[in-house]
């Protein structure tokens, strides 16, 4: 599958230059769909409406997205694909949609590197990424494979491009840290019903029996380990945690586009 961009709806073959300038300042949603569906496709509509309401002062009709997100599938003349929805503005309110090959979960358990950093407005899904691939890059540049954030005060928030849950026992907990509730993270808490949103220090790592990363691509994808100057605390497969994510997952079906 080539990857494709569309304007609005429309098939963008090329973007001007005022177009990428007026792009840099904005807010988006990644989602991948599967069979025509996407997991949480209400809460990507919901994130779409609210942060377009706070940076651009207007609402976003979830009408007018599925209209763009429809017009991506029949271009493409496929049901599994990837979608990234940019919203930004110059006169009017403008959606980017690009559209891709589906990606496929990963398969290696990461090893992060726990870093103190805290995103600017971290509840706000926004283009402002670089410090997100900065960071992933430094830890793999250490021998991790990505890197997961902490406060000044100790504090697990969020990773890189991912949320990030623990578990103890059957109970999966959340970090109450500043981070972007990403819709996956709320599919499972919404599967979940009952859960622990505290806050999780570096220190309480290891009275932990499991930890998971979770995305738009990664459901649950369990952490091998978390290194803090040169400490690591290791995390074995799981098999309690697992069964209750699932069962979580299982009561919250994909949603047609």
């Amino acid at each position: 599958m080539s990857d494709l961009l569309l304007l609005n709806g429309a098939p963008a073959s090329a973007l001007d230059p005022a177009t990428l300038r007026a792009a840099s300042y904005g807010h988006f949603t990644s989602m991948q769909v599967r069979d025509g569906c996407v997991d949480g496709l209400d809460l990507h509509f919901a994130r779409l409406d609210r942060s377009t309401r706070e940076v651009f002062g207007q609402p976003l009709p979830a009408d007018r997205v599925r209209a763009d997100l429809r017009a991506a599938v029949r271009h493409v003349d496929s049901g599994d694909l990837s979608i990234r929805v940019n919203v930004f503005a110059t006169t009017d309110l403008n959606l980017l949609v690009h559209v891709g090959p589906p990606v496929a979960p990963s398969t290696q358990l990461p090893r992060l590197l726990a870093v103190q950093h805290e995103r600017a407005v971290p509840h706000l899904k926004h283009t402002g990424t670089f410090d997100l691939i900065y960071y992933g890059r430094q830890a793999q540049q250490s021998g991790y494979d990505s890197a997961v954030f902490h406060t000044a005060s100790g504090e697990i928030s969020e990773a890189t491009i991912w949320n990030i849950c623990f578990a103890r026992g059957s109970q999966i907990v959340f970090p109450a840290a500043r981070v972007l509730p990403g819709t996956r993270q709320q599919v499972l808490q919404r599967g979940l019903g009952t859960y622990d949103a505290i806050p999780v220090r570096l220190t309480d790592l290891p009275t932990y029996d499991a930890a998971y990363l979770t995305n738009s691509v990664d459901a649950a994808l369990p952490v091998a380990s978390i290194t803090l100057d040169g400490s690591t605390v290791d995390y074995a497969p799981h098999d309690e945690s697992v069964e209750v994510i699932a069962k979580a997952y299982a009561t919250q079906p994909p949603q047609p586009v």
